[in-house]
């Protein structure tokens, strides 16, 4: 494995730690800039807003520029926001660092999966953007548990400047150990844009918008939730929060394996049972021993749309994969911003702490409905190209001999051990 790969994965790390730490320390923020915890949740939504503007503008700003400095610019900026949020005097302050911070999110994670495909033979570039994307899923098991114990002791600036820390290490980690590599040929802004004519790509964002709206719904006020009606003291609040992070890792693994063999019945399946599970949290919550088995599921079921609608965009955005790459994240982080939105309403309007929970679930079931109309809508209009495979983002990467755009050998044979029968199908 080269170690490129763990360059990536390192700054995959402080991004995900930074982006969800903020909700176990949604308390502590609060008393720290003198303001309520619904209005500490809205540095939760400046975040994700910052990754939704940030992911197409920077996508496209970066166009035809070589990768590793792309990459070295976009790791940088992280680096800063997170510092400007260390350093900031006041929670209006606070709010636009966050903003500023996640503006390099979705743009990182699409030129970075490219780049590590690029790094590796074309049949290890399936294992190679996973390695990349390992940085997520540790940072929820591990990064995001010690950030909120650190935040608790030493407070929640603190955190930010682990983070910054991270965030510089990783950058210095990029420049000097990933290659130089050819810049993407692009075939135009306006080529890429032509994708989103498709209204069934419109239905597949919408699907992450809204139906991942309900898992963050509960996510951003998980630690008051935990404290105040499940009795958990503060310190174990990360104890809690470590078993999140593995029913996200069981989720990504089980719904990709899922995704793989029946898409649309994945994507319509996870949803329901997370808005199920949602609704049954609102009761569970109640006792430490059934809060802490309904996390995991919540984690896990939270988790396993995530490859499933990740490669339902990327079927439906073919024509536009490198866009598509970057527009998936701002998608999920929108939802990461109107589910915090929502589920803060609740609070203020004085549901109590189970509240979100419930918001999560309608916004969780209202993702099903989307799924279950788009999946109708493509049985009555077949898609004209028919089902591609997306094996992984790594779309501007040439093509291996033999081997056609999609990732399905000319011969019909399998790359990097997917059988074209075993792909995504619509």
């Amino acid at each position: 494995m080269p170690l490129a790969l763990v360059a990536l994965a390192v700054t995959a790390f402080a991004i995900g730690t930074t982006e969800f730490a903020a909700m176990g320390l949604l308390p502590q923020v609060a008393d720290s800039l003198h303001v309520s915890i619904p209005q500490a949740g809205w540095l939760i939504s400046a975040y994700a807003v910052g990754v939704v503007i940030g992911a197409p503008l920077l996508t496209a700003a970066a166009a035809g520029r070589p990768r590793k400095a792309v990459l070295v610019a976009l790791a940088g900026l992280f680096a800063t926001g997170n510092l400007l949020c260390a350093l900031a005097p006041d929670f209006w302050s606070l709010a636009a660092a966050r903003l500023v911070t996640g503006l390099p999110h979705g743009a990182f994670f699409g030129a970075g999966a490219v780049a590590a495909a690029e790094l590796v033979a074309p049949h290890r570039r399936a294992r190679a953007v996973a390695v990349m994307f390992s940085g997520l899923t540790v940072a929820n098991i591990i990064g995001v548990p010690a950030a909120t114990l650190l935040g608790q002791h030493l407070g929640w600036r603190a955190t930010m400047l682990v983070v910054v820390a991270i965030g510089a290490a990783g950058t210095l980690a990029i420049a000097r150990l990933v290659p130089e590599l050819p810049s993407p040929a692009q075939a135009g802004l306006r080529h890429e844009l032509s994708a989103f004519r498709s209204g069934q790509l419109w239905l597949a964002l919408g699907t992450v918008v809204f139906g991942c709206g309900g898992f963050f719904a509960c996510y951003s006020y998980i630690a008051p939730l935990l404290t105040e009606v499940s009795g958990y003291a503060t310190g174990s609040v990360t104890l809690v929060l470590a078993l999140f992070g593995v029913g996200m890792t069981i989720g990504n693994v089980v719904g990709g394996y899922a995704a793989d063999r029946a898409l649309r019945p994945t994507v319509c399946a996870a949803f329901l049972l997370l808005a199920a599970t949602l609704a049954l949290f609102s009761v569970t919550a109640r006792a430490e021993w059934s809060a802490a088995v309904t996390v995991v599921l919540v984690g896990m079921f939270g988790f396993a749309i995530v490859p499933a609608v990740q490669s339902l965009v990327l079927q439906k955005a073919r024509q536009a994969p490198t866009l598509a790459s970057a527009t998936v994240q701002g998608a999920f982080n929108l939802a990461n911003a109107q589910g915090a939105y929502f589920g803060g309403l609740a609070l203020d309007a004085g549901l109590g702490w189970t509240s979100p929970t419930l918001v999560g679930s309608g916004l969780a079931a209202s993702g099903a409905a989307i799924a279950l109309v788009a999946w109708a809508a493509d049985r009555r209009r077949p898609d004209p190209a028919g089902p591609t495979a997306v094996v992984v983002p790594a779309v501007d990467a040439p093509a291996a001999d033999g081997v056609a755009e999609g990732g399905v050998a000319a011969d019909g044979g399998a790359v990097d051990g997917v059988h074209p029968e075993a792909v995504v199908r619509g």
